[in-house]
């Protein structure tokens, strides 16, 4: 029996990652060429419903525009219509409605079906956190394995060189099935038994990124400071000292914010290995979220208003219809930290937090320094 894929989302990234999919079904044997995508069905500007477009123009002119999905990909607005026969799930919807839709498929599909997720992110419940993988499974009862890694989804649409990192934990035939399935010329995939360390990866960068958003303005006014304080005559070193003092600071604080990522990630998961942090979903995909993505643009925009303008406020400015995931993730994780004690043990993830609320400025940022209880050695690392 062949294969058959749908995909659960169609933002951003579930439409390239749809892309991705539709490229390999349509030329591997063991896949049906056709891949459903569900779509939460939105009415455009001009009257026609998203679904009814993507399916016209076999584009996603809301969340990818200008890229061709591929003739194999449908667009379904029922997502109980959209997995039906599906033995092949990708779920790439925002973590925070991820809990609703499991409930919908409850019974609805098969018991040998694989689940992967894209999703970043974690739900925060009573009885601590759960990742999302892990919802996924516990809900629906199937194996579920994750994809995370620098992946910025329009340089991938563009098919510009990326890599990714299938996570997983039993089952190695279900993740080398995952690897084929989106791997291309452009698209490099590798397979990990880290399934929590993958996905911590992909959620707790998040955050980082947030940080490192936040700096690209701060050194601005900075040359702002030099400027009025040396007038015209300094003005090219107020500049240069700004942009160095800048690039620096955005360094120190991807260096501390990895630091947090290990030693958060050990301590909710002990099994979490060293290396996973040296594949694409590790450091690959904090850099490049840290330099580029959506919760960097964001955060530089926050920093830009001192923060008088709410992250809420730009978030619907800014990105499209999209969710940003850093401000919601540091604070699932900060309810982590304070409901164990851990908060002292995390300073930048703990002052992102309080940044986001407006509780501190946003050049509290480059304030917090380096404490040691965040520098302690975490296991054998020595990063």
């Amino acid at each position: 029996m062949k294969n058959k894929v749908t995909v659960v989302g169609s933002g951003n990234w579930g439409s390239v990652a749809a892309k991705l999919i539709a490229s390999n079904t349509v030329r591997l044997s063991s896949f049906d060429d056709e891949v459903r995508m569900w779509v939460f069905e939105e009415k455009l500007p001009s009257g026609e419903k998203l679904t009814d477009v993507i399916n016209r123009t076999n584009e996603n002119v809301k969340y990818l525009p200008g890229i061709k999905l591929g003739k194999n990909v449908v667009a379904d607005p029922d997502v109980e219509s959209a997995v039906k026969g599906a033995n092949m799930l990708v779920f790439v919807s925002p973590h925070q409605f991820m809990e609703g839709i499991c409930k919908k498929l409850v019974g609805k599909i098969g018991k040998d079906t694989e689940g992967i997720s894209l999703v970043k992110g974690m739900e925060v419940k009573k009885e601590g956190p759960c990742m999302i993988s892990t919802l996924i499974s516990k809900t629906l009862g199937i194996n579920c394995s994750v994809l995370m890694g620098a992946n910025i989804a329009n340089e991938i649409a563009l098919e510009k060189f990326s890599e990714a990192t299938v996570g997983y934990s039993k089952n190695k035939e279900a993740a080398e099935k995952w690897v084929q399935l989106f791997g291309t010329p452009y698209f490099i995939v590798s397979a990990v038994q880290d399934v929590e360390g993958v996905e911590m990866c992909g959620t707790l960068k998040n955050i980082v990124a947030i940080a490192a958003g936040l700096l690209h303005n701060i050194h601005n006014l900075i040359v702002v400071s030099s400027f009025t304080f040396y007038k015209m005559t300094q003005i090219l070193v107020g500049f240069v000292d700004g942009m160095e003092m800048g690039n620096n600071t955005k360094a120190a604080i991807m260096r501390i914010g990895l630091k947090e990522m290990i030693k958060f990630s050990k301590m909710l998961f002990p099994s979490v290995k060293d290396s996973t942090f040296f594949e694409s979903c590790g450091v690959a995909d904090l850099i490049t979220t840290c330099l580029g993505g959506r919760n960097r643009k964001v955060a530089d925009a926050y920093a830009k208003n001192q923060g008088k303008r709410s992250f809420d406020q730009l978030e619907a400015e800014l990105l499209n219809g999209q969710k940003l995931q850093g401000v919601l993730t540091a604070k699932e994780v900060y309810e982590v930290l304070s409901d164990r004690g851990w908060v002292e043990q995390f300073p930048l993830f703990s002052t992102v937090h309080a940044i986001s609320i407006g509780r501190l400025p946003p050049s509290a940022i480059v304030e917090l320094g380096d404490s040691r209880s965040a520098n302690k050695q975490v296991g054998n690392s020595t990063l």
